[in-house]
């Protein structure tokens, strides 16, 4: 969610502190701003909205400085003003902030008897008073921040910068990512590695609790306890950072176009030298000794997950449970302790995935993640992290991310089926075979472009829209309805087709349009008797099927979308990339802002 920088350079910072949160603007935010120490001087300068509007400021109120902190906020506690902008002051001390602290209220009393009042409606300022508070009670710049910290309830991470101090960061994480880049006699702080990648490719991860004390010639992180704690050095790939857009008009445009090379490169990960077999990384997992599968995730990551139940059940005749990050740990859920618990996380810093497999960490007998970020805390505390190699996504609505996502769990699915007997070796191959053959059908898909645009024109121009699918198609039309609210702002409801007479269908009038994803499948029959009740009724329905569907059911249909035909087991795959067209092409139509929509963010990392 929130953005942070901070920078320890030779150069003046303002610059290079704007042009890094301009990185972090995925994330989502709604207001920025820095602070700089400029000849022993903190001084700051916050602007709400987009970062221009911060960098205009910059122009005609310049801040100079070479150390310094930045941030991008997406509105938590207090509305997105200037004043409750980061960085928050107080005194000699300036911090900035991701996270939520919990027992802000009980500190903001107890300051307030100490004669130190709060301007802002935030948390955030409450961290600066009290390190204000233990400064003036004679303590050093780090071991007030470290005082400070230790009084926190919630989740956090902090950047502190001080008053008179232009050598001196100090850093703290709980429950929200934050790394320390190594530079040459530079040193930096950042949210995470797409901030950081233009300065140095030299990054520490901090656990959880750390406490880093960061310096030109270096950091000193100590754990939880206060021990010093060694944490590695990596190197990241500058490639896998990048942020540009390519030469598309928007990241998520471009995102879509890369889904054939990405899923691709996924298959070249997972996939033997003959492409006949699935290998997964390290030690991988035997699921023979696995009697129950729990998965759980948010958002897209979610559907990725109730696509995947489908899979699990039907080829690998694996029970599957299905949830919500944000439901699953305060149901107390019980766990057997032949269960996997599964998790799924673009980031791998999901607040509440996070703590849900912490939850499940000592009673399953294995954890597993899928993430597209190979050193994030959930990968980090997994028994086995499976990698996606999606690359950067930018466009907070998942495209690519969440292909990638579908085919590892396809393939942990098939690796669960051989594993436990359940699928042969020849459809083993055939299937194998059919998701080599993917991303030239992806590729079908893209070269549509233009008949997509003609179909989203129409639905921008409607306040409401349904999606209908059954079996496997049942949790695209849920991705399907999830795009079109996300980015267009259009109400968008998904139902299992079945379920349309059970109180949906009293919605239909001639307004609605209806999309069916349908291609002509072993339910297919089906749903076309569902899309038939739509039209008896005035509804207009936006069928996407394939070539024998389309031959089949096109008839009385308002418009119509044909995709290749592709094995069924791989449809959801393939018809991700509808649902995602539509959603795109709709949001343009309309005006809104493709990669930035209103009110989200891209890594929810607080709960």
């Amino acid at each position: 969610m929130c953005g942070i920088v901070g920078v320890l350079g030779h150069h003046e910072v303002a610059p290079i502190l704007v042009e890094a949160l301009k990185r972090l603007e995925y994330r989502g935010y709604d207001s920025a701003g820095i602070a700089t120490v400029n000849n022993g001087r903190l001084d700051r300068r916050r602007a709400v909205g987009k970062l221009v509007n911060l960098s205009d400021l910059l122009v005609h109120e310049p801040l100079a400085g070479k150390a310094g902190i930045g941030h991008t906020r997406w509105a938590t506690h207090g509305a997105p003003n200037v004043a409750n902008a980061h960085p928050h002051c107080a005194g000699s001390v300036a911090v900035v902030h991701n996270g939520i602290i919990e027992n802000y209220r009980e500190l903001r009393s107890e300051l307030a008897q100490n004669g130190m009042g709060h301007e802002t409606d935030t948390d955030t300022e409450t961290v600066a008073l009290l390190a204000d508070y233990h400064l003036k009670q004679g303590l050093s710049p780090s071991e007030a921040a470290r005082a400070t910290v230790a009084r926190l309830e919630g989740a956090y991470a902090l950047c502190f910068l001080f008053d008179g101090e232009t050598d001196l960061l100090i850093a703290a994480r709980k429950g929200s990512p934050l790394a320390i880049g190594h530079g040459d006699n530079e040193m930096f702080v950042g949210s995470d590695a797409i901030a950081l990648a233009p300065l140095t490719d030299r990054i520490t991860y901090l656990e959880e609790g750390d406490f880093a004390v960061v310096t030109r010639d270096g950091v000193t992180i100590t754990d939880f306890n206060g021990e010093l704690a060694n944490r590695d050095i990596r190197t990241i790939q500058i490639d896998n950072a990048r942020v540009d857009k390519a030469g598309h008009k928007h990241f998520m445009a471009k995102e879509i176009a890369e889904q054939p090379v990405v899923i691709g490169d996924t298959l070249s990960h997972y996939l033997t030298d003959d492409g006949r077999d699935v290998v997964l990384p390290g030690d991988g997992i035997d699921f023979t000794s696995i009697d129950r599968l729990t998965m759980v995730a948010c958002g897209t990551a979610y559907y990725a997950c109730l696509t995947a139940k489908y899979w699990f059940e039907q080829l690998a005749r694996m029970p599957v449970e299905v949830d919500i990050a944000s439901e699953f740990r305060y149901r107390e859920p019980p766990i057997s302790a032949r269960t996997a618990a599964l998790f799924v996380s673009q980031s791998g810093e999901t607040a509440d995935t996070l703590a849900a497999l912490r939850y499940c960490e000592p009673h399953a007998q294995t954890i597993l993640s899928v993430v597209n970020v190979p050193e994030s805390s959930i990968a980090r505390e997994s028994n086995l992290a499976l990698p996606i190699h999606a690359g950067a996504e930018i466009g907070v609505a998942s495209t690519k991310a969440f292909t990638c996502q579908l085919t590892v769990l396809l393939l942990l699915a098939l690796k669960a089926a051989k594993d436990r007997g359940t699928i042969t070796d020849d459809r083993l191959a055939d299937i194998l075979s059919s998701l080599r053959g993917l991303p030239a059908l992806i590729n079908n898909v893209l070269e549509q472009d233009t008949t997509f645009r003609k179909c989203a024109r129409l639905l921008a121009e409607t306040d409401n829209v349904l999606f209908l699918g059954r079996g496997l198609m049942y949790p695209l039309a849920l991705e399907g309805a999830l795009k079109l609210k996300e980015i267009s702002y259009i109400h968008a409801e998904a139902y299992a087709s079945g379920e349309l007479k059970h109180g949906p269908i009293a919605l239909i009038d001639k307004k609605m349009p209806v999309v069916v994803m349908a291609p002509r499948d072993a339910l297919f029959d089906k749903t076309v008797s569902n899309m038939q009740e739509v039209m008896a009724r005035g509804g207009k329905i936006l069928l996407v099927t394939d070539g024998p569907g389309a031959k089949e059911a096109n008839e009385g249909v308002w418009r119509s979308l044909t995709m290749p035909e592709v094995d069924p087991i791989l449809s959801p795959i393939l018809y991700a990339l509808p649902a995602q067209l539509l959603a795109y092409h709709t949001a343009v139509a309309k005006g809104t802002d493709v990669d930035q929509p209103r009110n989200l963010a891209k890594s929810v990392t607080v709960e």
